[in-house]
């Protein structure tokens, strides 16, 4: 099974710049032990089962719980049951092989 996650978490209540708080949760990431990609507007992560993708999101609200009075938060998934992980990657090469092809 693979979970992809496409999450922003963010408070809104610390004025124009976020990016100590958000820096927070992608630290949070990196000692988590999932895949992961940043973007400029939100982050993906992917893994085995819905149950580790929530507790993923939770630990996330936990770094900005303490000090932040309210925090936003935007999520999307995209489950399969009949895919193992790796698609996090896998997507993407499956776009950038058909461009390849029509660009030829």
């Amino acid at each position: 099974m693979s979970v992809l996650v496409n999450f922003a978490m963010f408070p809104t209540d610390k004025g124009a710049s976020v990016s100590p708080y958000v820096s927070r949760v992608i630290n949070m990431l990196k000692t988590s032990d999932v895949d992961y990609k940043l973007s400029a507007m939100g982050t993906v992560f992917e893994t085995e089962t819905m149950k580790e993708a929530l507790h993923i999101l939770e630990k996330a609200y936990v770094q900005l719980e303490n000090d932040c009075d309210r925090v936003y938060s935007v999520v999307n998934f995209d489950i399969r049951k009949d895919k193992p992980l790796g698609r996090l990657s896998s997507k993407i090469q499956s776009i950038e092989d058909k461009i390849g092809t029509v660009n030829k």
